[in-house]
């Protein structure tokens, strides 16, 4: 028998691990890319149907909502109804919402309404027409002043028309040939007499409420006199209410009779002008 070999105690054995790689379809990056795609696609669409669905300020809307371009309000620019909604533009909307913009009285409630709670039949009167009232005051008082241009004692000189914050204001001055009251008192002349006449007498084609106020020039009594500019303004703008009155004013329509003294002057670089001692009467018309 032929000898045998003993094997090694010592043997190192290998064994490789085969690893099966997939391939690269068979993985799920490509969904992620094509989801972005068809993503991309939909807003393209989307973007094109808006462009030709909306109008130039529906679009304006959706744009400011995204990227404002003006203060951002409460109210969102692309609207509350979709498409169909208001545009932080549009003031028209604004109005219709009760919300900002500049008119006087909103779109939503165009008439007025009683004690009773009842709708009357007058809508609420726009701002225009409330222009075209004053308008037509101012042009009687000018036709006033015109009819008395032809006077000899040159009674226009003593009218004054001009605009206030809250009306028309006719202003019935003095002057050093033709004084409305004696110095220093309250006691209307015959020429304030006359004239107030003709003014009361133009109130009577227009309903306003008006406001007197008396002014006075820079002079004052002696030093420690009781009765002062304050109180000879006051008075003086109390007689002329009194004559309107007696001229078949209403008296109702006088909403205020006051004095300022000298603090009003209307030469303001001449505070003791004659012009400055005047009766104003403001027809309210805001």
């Amino acid at each position: 028998m032929g000898s045998q070999q003993t094997p090694p105690a010592n043997i190192t054995i290998i064994k490789r691990k085969k690893v099966v790689k997939g391939e690269g379809h068979h993985g799920g990056a490509w969904k992620v890319a094509y989801a972005d795609f068809v993503t991309a696609m939909m807003a393209f669409f989307l973007l094109m149907w808006l462009l030709n669905a909306t109008t130039e300020d529906q679009r304006k809307g959706i744009a400011d909502y995204f990227s404002p371009t003006v203060p951002i309000s409460r109210i969102s620019g692309g609207g509350s109804d979709g498409l169909n909604g208001s545009s932080i533009m549009t003031e028209d909307n604004y109005a219709r919402m009760g919300t900002g913009a500049s008119r006087d009285q909103t779109v939503a409630n165009p008439y007025e309404r009683n004690p009773d709670d009842k709708p009357i039949t007058e809508p609420v009167r726009e701002k225009n027409s409330d222009q075209e009232a004053e308008q037509a005051i101012t042009d009687q008082l000018e036709s006033l002043k015109e009819s008395l241009e032809n006077d000899g004692r040159q009674l226009s000189d003593h009218l004054l028309i001009k605009m206030s914050a809250e009306g028309i204001v006719l202003e019935i001055t003095d002057s050093e040939n033709a004084p409305l009251f004696p110095v220093g008192r309250s006691d209307p002349s015959n020429l304030l007499t006359e004239m107030l006449g003709l003014v009361a007498t133009t109130f009577q084609s227009f309903e306003n409420d008006i406001k007197i106020v008396g002014h006075t020039d820079s002079l004052s009594y002696r030093d420690g006199a009781s009765y002062d500019n304050w109180n000879l303004s006051a008075d003086r703008a109390n007689a002329a209410r009194k004559l309107l009155i007696a001229d078949g004013m209403d008296a109702h329509r006088i909403l205020e009779v006051s004095g300022k003294a000298d603090t009003d002057p209307l030469v303001k670089d001449s505070p003791d002008a004659a012009q400055n001692r005047r009766i104003s009467i403001t027809i309210l018309t805001h």
